[in-house]
């Protein structure tokens, strides 16, 4: 990446973080309802090392931020949590499913693959996957965090009456976006699980006292087949693909990282972080989304956050353990709904504003280029529609967003083949002429009928008006 680029992306950040500190600093918090609940249960499983997990989190945040220049997340890869904590993991097994996933990742970074992958998978089934993954995001709230709770229960400090506070608190905040909505309910759950846990589970000073951890092979094989590999397609698709196109939509004004920069990202976290015991790690579609609903506009935002992490990490470590497993999951919830809804909402620029549909038309004498929107029709607007919903179907219902991809591209695949069926039964015969004079009457009628937008255009429009 060159230095200019670096530079530049570092005014902005130091401008942003002065122009509206509180809302970076509020943004920095929006996706902690993802990371503390798998962090937590992570480390009381010893599956992972806390401390480590925090000072190598946080030292990802700040580098990231400074390079890439938005609020990129570093959060953890959802289908190794989830085995680790179900089957209890040791330590060696899940950093073994994190250097299975960063190795295959890096292998698809390094020799291309990954720009390949974006130019030949359509926008709807990122789309697709992006929809998918924030629906999953509202359906495990209510599921995981919010459907266990109580009126009452389990406690006075961790309830659905909580719950309801904190979305009515929400709601109001919604015309408003320079309230810091995650910050302040941030430091009400702190409050509360310091109440709830007690002066005697408390954290205490522990300095940083790092271990290396080498994988024997039976870990080694046991965390690359039963957790690493499925990863896998997650990652690349979500935390990489999706990435990239989101930041396109959320913050045009900042160059979008490359597919290829961010599979390097997530590699080299990964394959230097997992020798320590850090918890295996990602960028993820959902984390900008929520970091970006909470008001992060520029990469300070985590910076901020990462050196919060740090001295977390060194100065407290594993002493936060009780502290956290009393943070409120009522508050927890409704920030994870909150951050699916705003990464659902992308799925709205499918047939208006999507990144495919931009053309950039010849020079002119006016101006060197101008970009405009290419006009779908009816026909057109309703397949990518089906393709996105046939990718949101297929991750939704298998919960994996592998199922999804395939569903989505065989949809695409089965509209592709039947307008290569209908080309070749026509052929080159009076039937297959008739319909392709049809087609180029028919362009020509819409160009009459469509306004000019360059000089080149407008002469071309006076010449067919004449004919």
């Amino acid at each position: 990446m060159p230095f200019t680029q670096i530079r530049r992306l570092h005014v902005n950040n130091v401008n942003t973080l002065k122009r509206s500190p509180l809302s970076e600093i509020s943004g920095s918090l929006g996706d902690l309802g993802t990371l503390l609940p798998l962090m937590i249960a992570l480390a009381v499983n010893n599956s992972i090392s806390l401390s480590t997990t925090l000072v190598f989190s946080g030292l990802w945040n700040i580098l990231t931020g400074a390079a890439f220049g938005i609020p990129l997340p570093v959060q953890p890869m959802k289908a190794i949590a989830a085995v680790a904590i179900s089957r209890k993991f040791s330590i060696e097994e899940t950093v073994s499913a994190g250097f299975t996933t960063a190795g295959v990742v890096f292998i698809f970074s390094a020799t291309g693959l990954l720009g390949w992958f974006t130019h030949v998978i359509p926008t709807p089934v990122v789309k697709g996957i992006q929809v998918g993954a924030g629906l999953s995001l509202v359906i495990s709230a209510g599921t995981s965090l919010l459907q266990p709770l109580g009126w009452v229960i389990p406690n006075a400090g961790d309830n659905l009456l909580w719950a309801l506070f904190a979305f009515l608190f929400l709601l109001s905040t919604q015309t408003s976006p320079r309230v810091p909505y995650a910050l302040l309910v941030f430091v009400l759950g702190i409050i509360i699980s310091t109440s709830l846990a007690g002066t005697s589970n408390l954290p205490s000073f522990h300095f940083w006292s790092p271990s290396v951890y080498i994988p024997s092979w039976p870990a080694f094989r046991t965390g690359a087949l039963d957790a690493g590999l499925g990863q896998v397609p997650l990652t690349t698709l979500n935390s990489i693909i999706a990435v990239t196109y989101l930041s396109s939509d959320l913050l045009p004004h900042i160059p979008a990282p490359t597919v290829t920069s961010i599979g390097l990202s997530v590699a080299l976290m990964n394959l230097i972080g997992g020798w320590f015991g850090a918890m295996p790690v990602c960028h993820g579609s959902g984390g900008l989304a929520a970091q970006y609903r909470f008001g992060a506009r520029s990469g300070a935002s985590i910076i901020l956050l990462g050196l919060f992490k740090i001295l977390l990490g060194l100065f407290f470590g594993e002493s936060l353990i009780s502290l956290l497993k009393h943070y409120p999951k009522s508050l927890l919830g409704i920030m994870v709904l909150a951050a699916g809804l705003e990464l659902a909402k992308v799925g709205e620029s499918l047939n208006y504003g999507a990144r495919d549909l931009w053309e950039v038309s010849e020079p002119s004498s006016i101006a060197t280029s101008i970009q405009k929107q290419r006009e779908l029709t009816g026909e057109e607007r309703m397949e990518r529609w089906t393709v996105m919903f046939m990718t949101i179907g297929g991750l939704l219902a298998f919960k994996n967003d592998g199922v999804g991809f395939l569903a989505g591209m065989l949809c695409h695949f089965s509209y592709r083949w039947s307008d290569v069926w209908a080309r070749r039964s026509g052929g080159w015969g009076v039937g297959g002429i008739g319909e392709w004079m049809k087609k180029k009457n028919d362009e020509r009628t819409n160009r009459r009928s469509r306004r000019a937008t360059t000089v080149e255009e407008e002469e071309e429009q006076l010449l067919v008006d004449t004919n």
